[in-house]
């Protein structure tokens, strides 16, 4: 089963990478969120990702940002595809509106061991475990490297947010579980617990991150919860927690899941899907990450590929810009860098992690003379086709330096071409994108039409 892991593209610029999300800047009031399969537990990001798990979690968030944006604006803009949104670019409040409706989970064990005080909110003796709180309360956390509970009256004195927006923050947050609360009871499903991010935009409130999904609240199953109240159904990543659980080895959780883990969990993640919003996935089944790409293109967010022209030295630009000139006719995103392979190849992964990762088709050309060894440490190291075009400044400089692009070990396919448009044209097809085929296919046939006709003129005498 298709999954998407990671997401990169060198035509975007990242800006957050966190457990599940990839953000990135469109521009200044707008980025692109995809959501990824990963899964993360325990404060960990588990190796085995969880097919669909984007899809249902970016599904259910918009399915939520339209139910309620009566009651606040949020950050969605467009939805991309199943696994990529639009959203606004706004000023976090780094603070999360963790609102709870039943006694469990984390609250539950502390308060089994004696605590009576959350975040300022005094919880009453004599509960048992999983009992409906006589009202949802609203239990802050600061969003720091490791979170901890926190007061109303300590987020003004800490500067996170002053009171008057700390109040709008907990009354937006109560009504929205409010109606997640009432959406979800005609589905048969109780909302137990879940948090809320805000923002500010323009000075006013905004709802962002996600809103209701399996990660972010914990469900169960109404039927299951009235039979017996200890031991309900979850309809969440519980599952996958309580798995982790039961195969700790020595206090150390496992950071992998068996594939009959993953399928189930899949199931779980598709089947809250539906049960949600009432209806069936939509997405298509197959290549996740074809989807992506095919989707962004269309968007205009991206191009269909691109060229990455790495030069050896800054004096190497102007023959880049000469194969730039000859990539950007058919296009495609061209990105122009320097490092040496000589003076900093500790920077070498680095200057390709993008390229080697991304989400659409991609090439490198290697511009560097005399002793050329940037074509060479380029092809050992990335997966992409890699020409070398160094910028010789004569014959003489070709015969005595050519060698050193021309000769490679075993397993470095770097590739030597002389002339600038030739390395543009040989990067281009080695995309092997269909619009620049049928695009290359007539420049071929034009040129061969221009041969036979000047050929014809050749024949009858007429010399221009």
């Amino acid at each position: 089963m298709s999954c998407i892991t990671t997401f990169r593209s060198p035509q975007l610029k990242r800006i957050h990478s966190g457990k599940v999300r990839e953000s990135f800047r469109i521009d200044d009031s707008t980025r692109l969120i995809v959501t990824t399969d990963r899964i993360s537990s325990f404060d960990q990001v588990l190796t085995s990702a969880i097919p669909n798990k984007g899809a249902v979690l970016n599904g259910i968030a918009n399915y939520w940002f339209r139910e309620t944006d009566d009651i606040v604006r949020n950050h969605l803009l467009k939805a991309i595809d199943p696994q990529a949104c639009l959203v606004r670019e706004v000023e976090p409040i780094r603070i999360e509106m963790i609102v709870r409706g039943y006694i469990t989970g984390s609250m539950w064990r502390h308060y089994n061991k004696g605590k009576r005080s959350f975040s300022g909110v005094t919880i009453q003796d004599g509960l048992t475990k999983n009992q409906r709180l006589a009202s949802p309360v609203v239990t802050p956390t600061t969003k720091e490297e490791s979170d901890r509970e926190i007061t109303p009256d300590e987020i003004a004195a800490e500067g996170w947010a002053d009171a008057s927006v700390y109040e709008q923050m907990h009354r937006t947050a109560l009504a929205l579980f409010a109606r997640g609360t009432e959406i979800l009871s005609n589905r048969g499903i109780i909302l137990v617990d879940t948090k809320y991010e805000f923002g500010v935009l323009d000075d006013t409130l905004i709802l962002m991150d996600e809103i209701h999904t399996p990660d972010s609240s914990r469900f169960w199953r109404t039927e299951a919860y009235e039979n017996d109240p200890t031991d309900p159904e979850h309809l969440d990543k519980e599952y996958v927690r309580q798995y982790l659980l039961q195969h700790a080895v020595d206090g150390l959780i496992p950071d992998t899941l068996p594939e009959t883990v993953i399928r189930e969990a899949s199931s779980r993640y598709l089947t809250l899907y539906s049960l949600i919003t009432d209806r069936e996935p939509a997405w298509e089944s197959g290549d996740s990450a074809w989807r992506l790409y095919r989707n962004l293109v269309s968007a205009g967010i991206i191009k269909e590929g691109y060229v990455a022209v790495i030069m050896g030295s800054p004096r190497d630009i102007e023959h880049a810009q000469r194969i730039k000139a000859s990539l950007e006719i058919y296009d495609i995103a061209v990105d122009l860098r320097i490092c040496s392979a000589h003076k900093t190849p500790e920077d070498i992964p680095s200057v390709i992690h993008d390229y080697d990762e991304s989400i659409e088709p991609g090439a490198i050309i290697a511009v560097a003379g005399l002793s050329n060894g940037l074509g060479g440490a380029l092809a050992a190291n990335v997966s992409l086709p890699v020409f070398s075009c160094p910028p010789f400044k004569d014959l003489t400089d070709m015969a005595i330096n050519m060698n050193s692009s021309l000769l490679m070990p075993s397993r470095v396919p770097a590739a030597l071409v002389i002339r600038p448009d030739n390395a543009a044209a040989a990067a281009v097809r080695s995309l092997n994108i269909p619009r620049i085929r049928h695009r290359l296919r007539t420049e071929i046939e034009t040129m061969k039409d221009d041969l036979r006709e000047a050929d014809e003129r050749i024949r009858n005498g007429i010399h221009e």
